[in-house]
């Protein structure tokens, strides 16, 4: 019910899931033979292909050992960082400098603003495991229509932060707590143009972080307080929906959240 991708079938011994995009099937269980009936029966109505244990899906490569999993997307970083022409550069330690300020009057217009845009829609994909560059995706998204120098100059800042470490993504470790704890900040007023503050929230599920955002808010605040009240709604408004997706899962969450 709370993600209509994922079909779930639960008895009083076995439980299957089985997530869906498009033409591409994952599928997991605690029961082999559910699982192997699943497999047939999709096989008999639309002839499907098995590909094995789970090691690449859409863009995410998934590693396992006994410590853990690790979800992460280097092949499709370091295509991107090739296809961008930068695999020569220098890294840098920071995906955008702190001190300077993204505005849409600043600089000349940038010569192709569709290269601008499919390398924004890029990286937006590549916050699906890189969460410390959300902010920094955040930031140039907001430039779409209208795309300068300065622009596409950060952009390409923001893939020689990558180059740093293209490995990099996610660890859910084998062991690990189902208590829910959340954070939420924002910053007052920070875009030049509107005035508009941006929140900043993430979720962990135990030490694992499982959910985060950076998104403008839709109306301007007129106090840092009420800046920070939206950003704590969005949040709880997250949690809320991450506690129907455990519910469908099967999964009795400890019951009050921590927020921050």
């Amino acid at each position: 019910m709370a993600d209509y991708s994922l079909f779930t079938k639960k008895t009083s011994s076995t439980f299957t899931a089985l997530l869906i995009y498009v033409d591409d099937l994952v599928l997991t269980g605690n029961d082999m033979t559910e699982i192997n009936h699943v497999k047939s029966s999709l096989h008999n109505q639309f002839r499907i292909k098995y590909l094995g244990q789970l090691r690449y899906f859409l863009g995410l490569e998934v590693a396992r050992s006994k410590h853990g999993l690790i979800l992460n997307q280097q092949k499709y970083a370091l295509e991107l960082i090739a296809d961008s022409g930068i695999l020569a550069a220098k890294p840098v330690s920071t995906p955008l400098t702190p001190s300077h300020k993204l505005s849409r009057d600043k600089g000349i217009t940038y010569s192709d603003p569709p290269t601008y845009r499919r390398l924004v829609g890029r990286l937006l994909y590549l916050t699906a495991t890189r969460s410390y560059i959300a902010h920094s995706v955040q930031q140039l998204s907001q430039f779409m229509a209208f795309s300068t120098q300065d622009h596409y100059t950060a952009a390409c800042h923001v893939l020689r932060y990558l180059k740093a470490s293209p490995s990099k993504g996610l660890f859910f470790p084998t062991v690990n707590s189902l208590s829910l704890t959340g954070f939420a900040d924002s910053d007052w007023a920070c875009c030049p143009d509107t005035r508009k503050s941006v929140t900043g929230m993430c979720i962990l599920l135990g030490s694992s972080l499982i959910s985060w955002r950076s998104k403008k808010q839709n109306t301007v605040s007129r106090s840092s307080s009420e800046a920070e009240y939206r950003a704590l709604a969005n949040l709880t408004c997250e949690i809320q929906w991450l506690a129907y997706l455990f519910q469908d899962l099967g999964i009795l969450l400890p019951q009050p959240v921590s927020v921050y």
